[in-house]
């Protein structure tokens, strides 16, 4: 149904791009398996998941996918009862660790999507397991010494062991007296036993068992009888130390063989959520919308882009099948023709398929259940096919195949490469015959006939691509209803071809066709006049548009403005109130217990005093609007000013308009030039600096990386600096951000995840992607 238009229209092309954007190998296989399909309740679900996706995306500064693997097979090794190596489990760790996060992504949104957090709600949460594995297995896939007691003891005897018998190869090597027999003062290891190298005349010297010799012969190998039998005992613990090792293992196996269809579940999730985040990806960085989807087969495309054009893409707006079933495109070559029947074609390919396309909102895709392309001159020289032969070989197969309007016919050059006359006949019967089956058609062609067949068949539209007979280059426009004009003539003029030549070409074509394309020419000039006067009006319009938000803008300001001084008013007044009852009761009090010959002289001391404050309470309110305020021309940027109605001085920003913006401390402030006046310029002495060197935390904030690397720190050292660190990420106001703590021992990166788990200020955090870093990084997300 599909295979042909998926190759013509290049729909692969669009999978790789989604592929780069999936981030587990299971996604990617998904990715590559999307094709269109044709059950219109499906095709909404699988947009509705795409939205979901984009609104996540949107909203989330990370989609916590990183330690997701391919764990398949080792699932399937550890259900027929397969020891799984200590990498396979510390993959299916990270796994789980994975599944947890990505469930409490999806369900603490608290949004209203549905599909994806009832997806996160069915991932598996085996947080014993989890922790078992971590506990057990190291960064590197190696089994940690605290996976049971017995290991650390058995590992701790073979350190005791291996340092004996060195020790005492080692006092061998580096006695003087055989320093003269040794090839080197070495102690070297050969089938994992530890011996000396001894030179080959010197063999009776040393007995022992000889393991290896060089490749001279010069040298042997021999492990000395005095350390035999410590040799012996150090194979016999490293060989239970192997043995406890696969028991735990083989332990740790059982464990997730008991879980293996829950993890298969999760992993089939997971990967169908990282095809949904790809496709998310995908549209938000192509601009994507989701369209509204009807089997009516009404295709409504607004300002749609062809997704795999690069640079300054000019977008096109085509509607088919509501007042019209088949659309006739004419105008010159490269003008963007075919462009606008693959946009067609593939746009609703991708729709069918679950993504979303490069159009503005609103726009409309049928689904169909057949689409039929013929694009591109496919001649066969194998098959001894001419350029003709081979677009009607495939018109047949079409003709076949179209049957009623669940079919989209894509037809390029119809009836090229033949008579023209005979070409825009069959031309015409093949339209004819799919319009009156309602195959949705959308057909390009440089014939006049099929112009004017067009122009008179109801139910079939004129379209044309524009092209500027003045730059001589195309616009790429799309204009529907009306028919295009090859502009043959006008072109030869331009490119120098005499006018007796152009004159006389002219008088070969009949006086009806002369008057249509001059016609066709006069609507062009009319229409191109019509588009700038509505541009004109449009600008008009957007600037009306863009002071009346500015007014209001500016009337809710004010409004904000007004009620911020009222309440600090209200504040100021209540505060009046208060003093001047604690004021009050002062005075009554010392009248109180005051003698009588005091009583005077404490009352004429309060009436001063309320004086004085009735006076100053007067001058803060009193607003004075001296004469000779200062003038538009007298302002300057720099200068300093005061507002007589805030009581406030500030320095000149910006000037205009009768307007000045003054800043006032840490506010900026609009205010009229009447209401300023100058003020003397004060020498302020320069505040001494709190420190010579360092940066302040605007600085920090400014300058701060959104990663940190503790690789060759010591614990101590590490979470020092992380601590640091972390607090001028929180003044940066970071969201996020990766700490480097490379893989080694574990131990530091223990140590680091221990320090996140504790921190109130952590979200989460999680292994860095791949890319990123994996095992040897950790990404850690803030709380907001």
């Amino acid at each position: 149904m599909f295979e042909r238009a998926v190759k013509t229209l290049e729909f692969n092309k669009i999978i790789s791009k989604v592929e780069e954007y999936a981030a587990t190998v299971m996604g990617k296989e998904l990715v590559r398996e999307l094709r269109p399909l044709t059950d219109l309740t499906a095709i909404r679900e699988a947009q509705q998941i795409t939205s979901e996706a984009v609104q996540l995306l949107t909203e989330s500064d990370r989609v916590p996918l990183g330690g997701v693997f391919d764990i398949r097979d080792s699932l399937k090794k550890a259900s027929i009862g397969g020891i799984l190596t200590a990498q396979e489990l510390l993959e299916i760790g990270s796994t789980l660790r994975g599944s947890r996060l990505m469930r409490e992504f999806l369900t603490g949104t608290g949004n209203s999507l549905t599909i994806l957090p009832e997806w996160g709600g069915r991932l598996a949460v085996l947080p014993g397991l989890e922790k078992e594995l971590e506990r057990c297995l190291g960064p590197e896939g190696e089994v940690l010494d605290s996976a049971s007691p017995k290991l650390r003891s058995l590992r701790s005897q073979l350190k005791v062991y291996q340092n004996r018998v060195r020790d005492k190869l080692e006092s061998i090597v580096k006695s003087s007296e055989n320093s003269k027999y040794l090839q080197e003062p070495i102690v070297s290891i050969r089938n994992d036993r530890y011996v000396i190298p001894v030179k080959q005349e010197y063999r009776a010297l040393f007995p022992g068992i000889v393991h290896d010799q060089s490749a001279s012969g010069a040298t042997l190998f021999i492990e000395p009888l005095a350390v035999v039998e410590l040799n012996n005992q150090l194979r016999i613990i490293e060989a239970e130390t192997v043995e406890e090792v696969n028991r735990i293992l083989k332990e740790l196996s059982g464990k997730v063989k008991e879980i293996a269809d829950q993890l298969r579940t999760a992993l089939d999730i997971l990967a169908r959520l990282d095809l949904a985040f790809a496709k998310g990806r995908y549209s938000l960085n192509s601009g994507g919308v989701e369209p509204l989807l009807n089997s009516d087969g009404e295709i409504k495309l607004l300002n749609a882009k062809h997704p795999l054009l690069t640079g300054e893409v000019v977008p096109i707006t085509v509607s088919l099948g509501e007042a019209y079933h088949t659309l006739v495109i004419t105008g010159p070559n490269t003008g963007g023709k075919t462009v606008t029947l693959k946009t067609i074609g593939l746009l609703t390919l991708m729709a069918q398929s679950g993504l979303h396309i490069p159009a503005d909102s609103g726009s409309k895709i049928a689904v169909f259940n057949k689409v039929f392309c013929d694009i591109g001159d496919e001649q066969s020289i194998e098959q001894s096919l001419s350029t003709f032969s081979s677009h009607l070989t495939q018109i047949v197969k079409i003709i076949e195949g179209a049957t009623g309007p669940d079919c989209l016919v894509l037809l390029d050059e119809l009836g090229a490469g033949t008579d023209p006359t005979e070409g825009a006949a069959l031309a015409m019967s093949i339209l004819t015959h799919l319009h009156q089956l309602e195959v949705r058609t959308v057909a390009t062609t440089h014939y006049s006939e099929l112009k004017a067949f067009a122009y008179k068949t109801e139910g079939i539209c004129n379209a044309a691509v524009e092209f500027d007979i003045e730059t001589l280059r195309p616009t790429y426009r799309l204009l529907t209803g009306l028919p295009g004009s090859s502009q043959a003539f006008e072109i030869a003029l331009k490119l120098g071809l005499p006018e007796f030549l152009v004159r006389n070409a002219r008088s070969y074509i009949s006086a009806e066709e002369a008057k249509v394309e001059e016609m066709l020419k006069q609507i062009e000039i009319d229409r191109k006049k019509a588009r700038q006067d509505r541009m004109a009006i449009e600008a008009d319009r957007q600037k009306i548009e863009k002071d009346r938000r500015r007014y209001e803008e500016e009337l809710a300001k004010f409004q904000r403005e007004k009620e911020e001084l009222l309440r600090q008013a209200r504040l100021e007044a209540r505060e009046v109130l208060l003093e001047a009852r604690r004021e009050s009761e002062n005075l009554l009090r010392r009248l109180r217990e005051s003698p009588p010959e005091q009583l005077t002289e404490i009352v004429n001391t309060a009436r001063q005093k309320i004086g004085a404050e009735l006076e100053s309470l007067e001058a803060k309110t009193t607003v004075t609007q001296p004469e000779g305020g200062l003038k538009a021309e007298d302002l300057r940027v720099g200068m300093r000013v005061k507002s007589r109605s805030l009581d406030q001085t500030g320095t000149v920003l910006e000037i205009g308009n009768g307007e000045a913006v003054v800043q006032m401390g840490v506010i900026k402030a609009n205010l009229a030039v009447g209401d300023l006046e100058p003020v003397a310029e004060e020498k302020v002495k320069p505040a001494r600096p709190l420190r010579k060197s360092g940066t302040t935390g605007l600085e920090t904030a400014q300058k701060i990386s959104a990663e940190i690397s503790l690789r060759g720190m010591t614990i101590d050292e590490g979470l020092y600096q992380l601590d640091k660190y972390f607090d001028q990420a929180i003044m940066a106001g970071l969201n996020r951000f990766r700490v480097i703590h490379g893989k080694g021992t574990g131990a530091l990166r223990k140590a680091v995840h221990q320090y996140l788990k504790e921190n109130p200020m952590v979200k989460s955090f999680a292994f860095a992607e791949q890319n990123e870093g994996g095992l040897g990084a950790t990404v850690v997300e803030l709380k907001r």
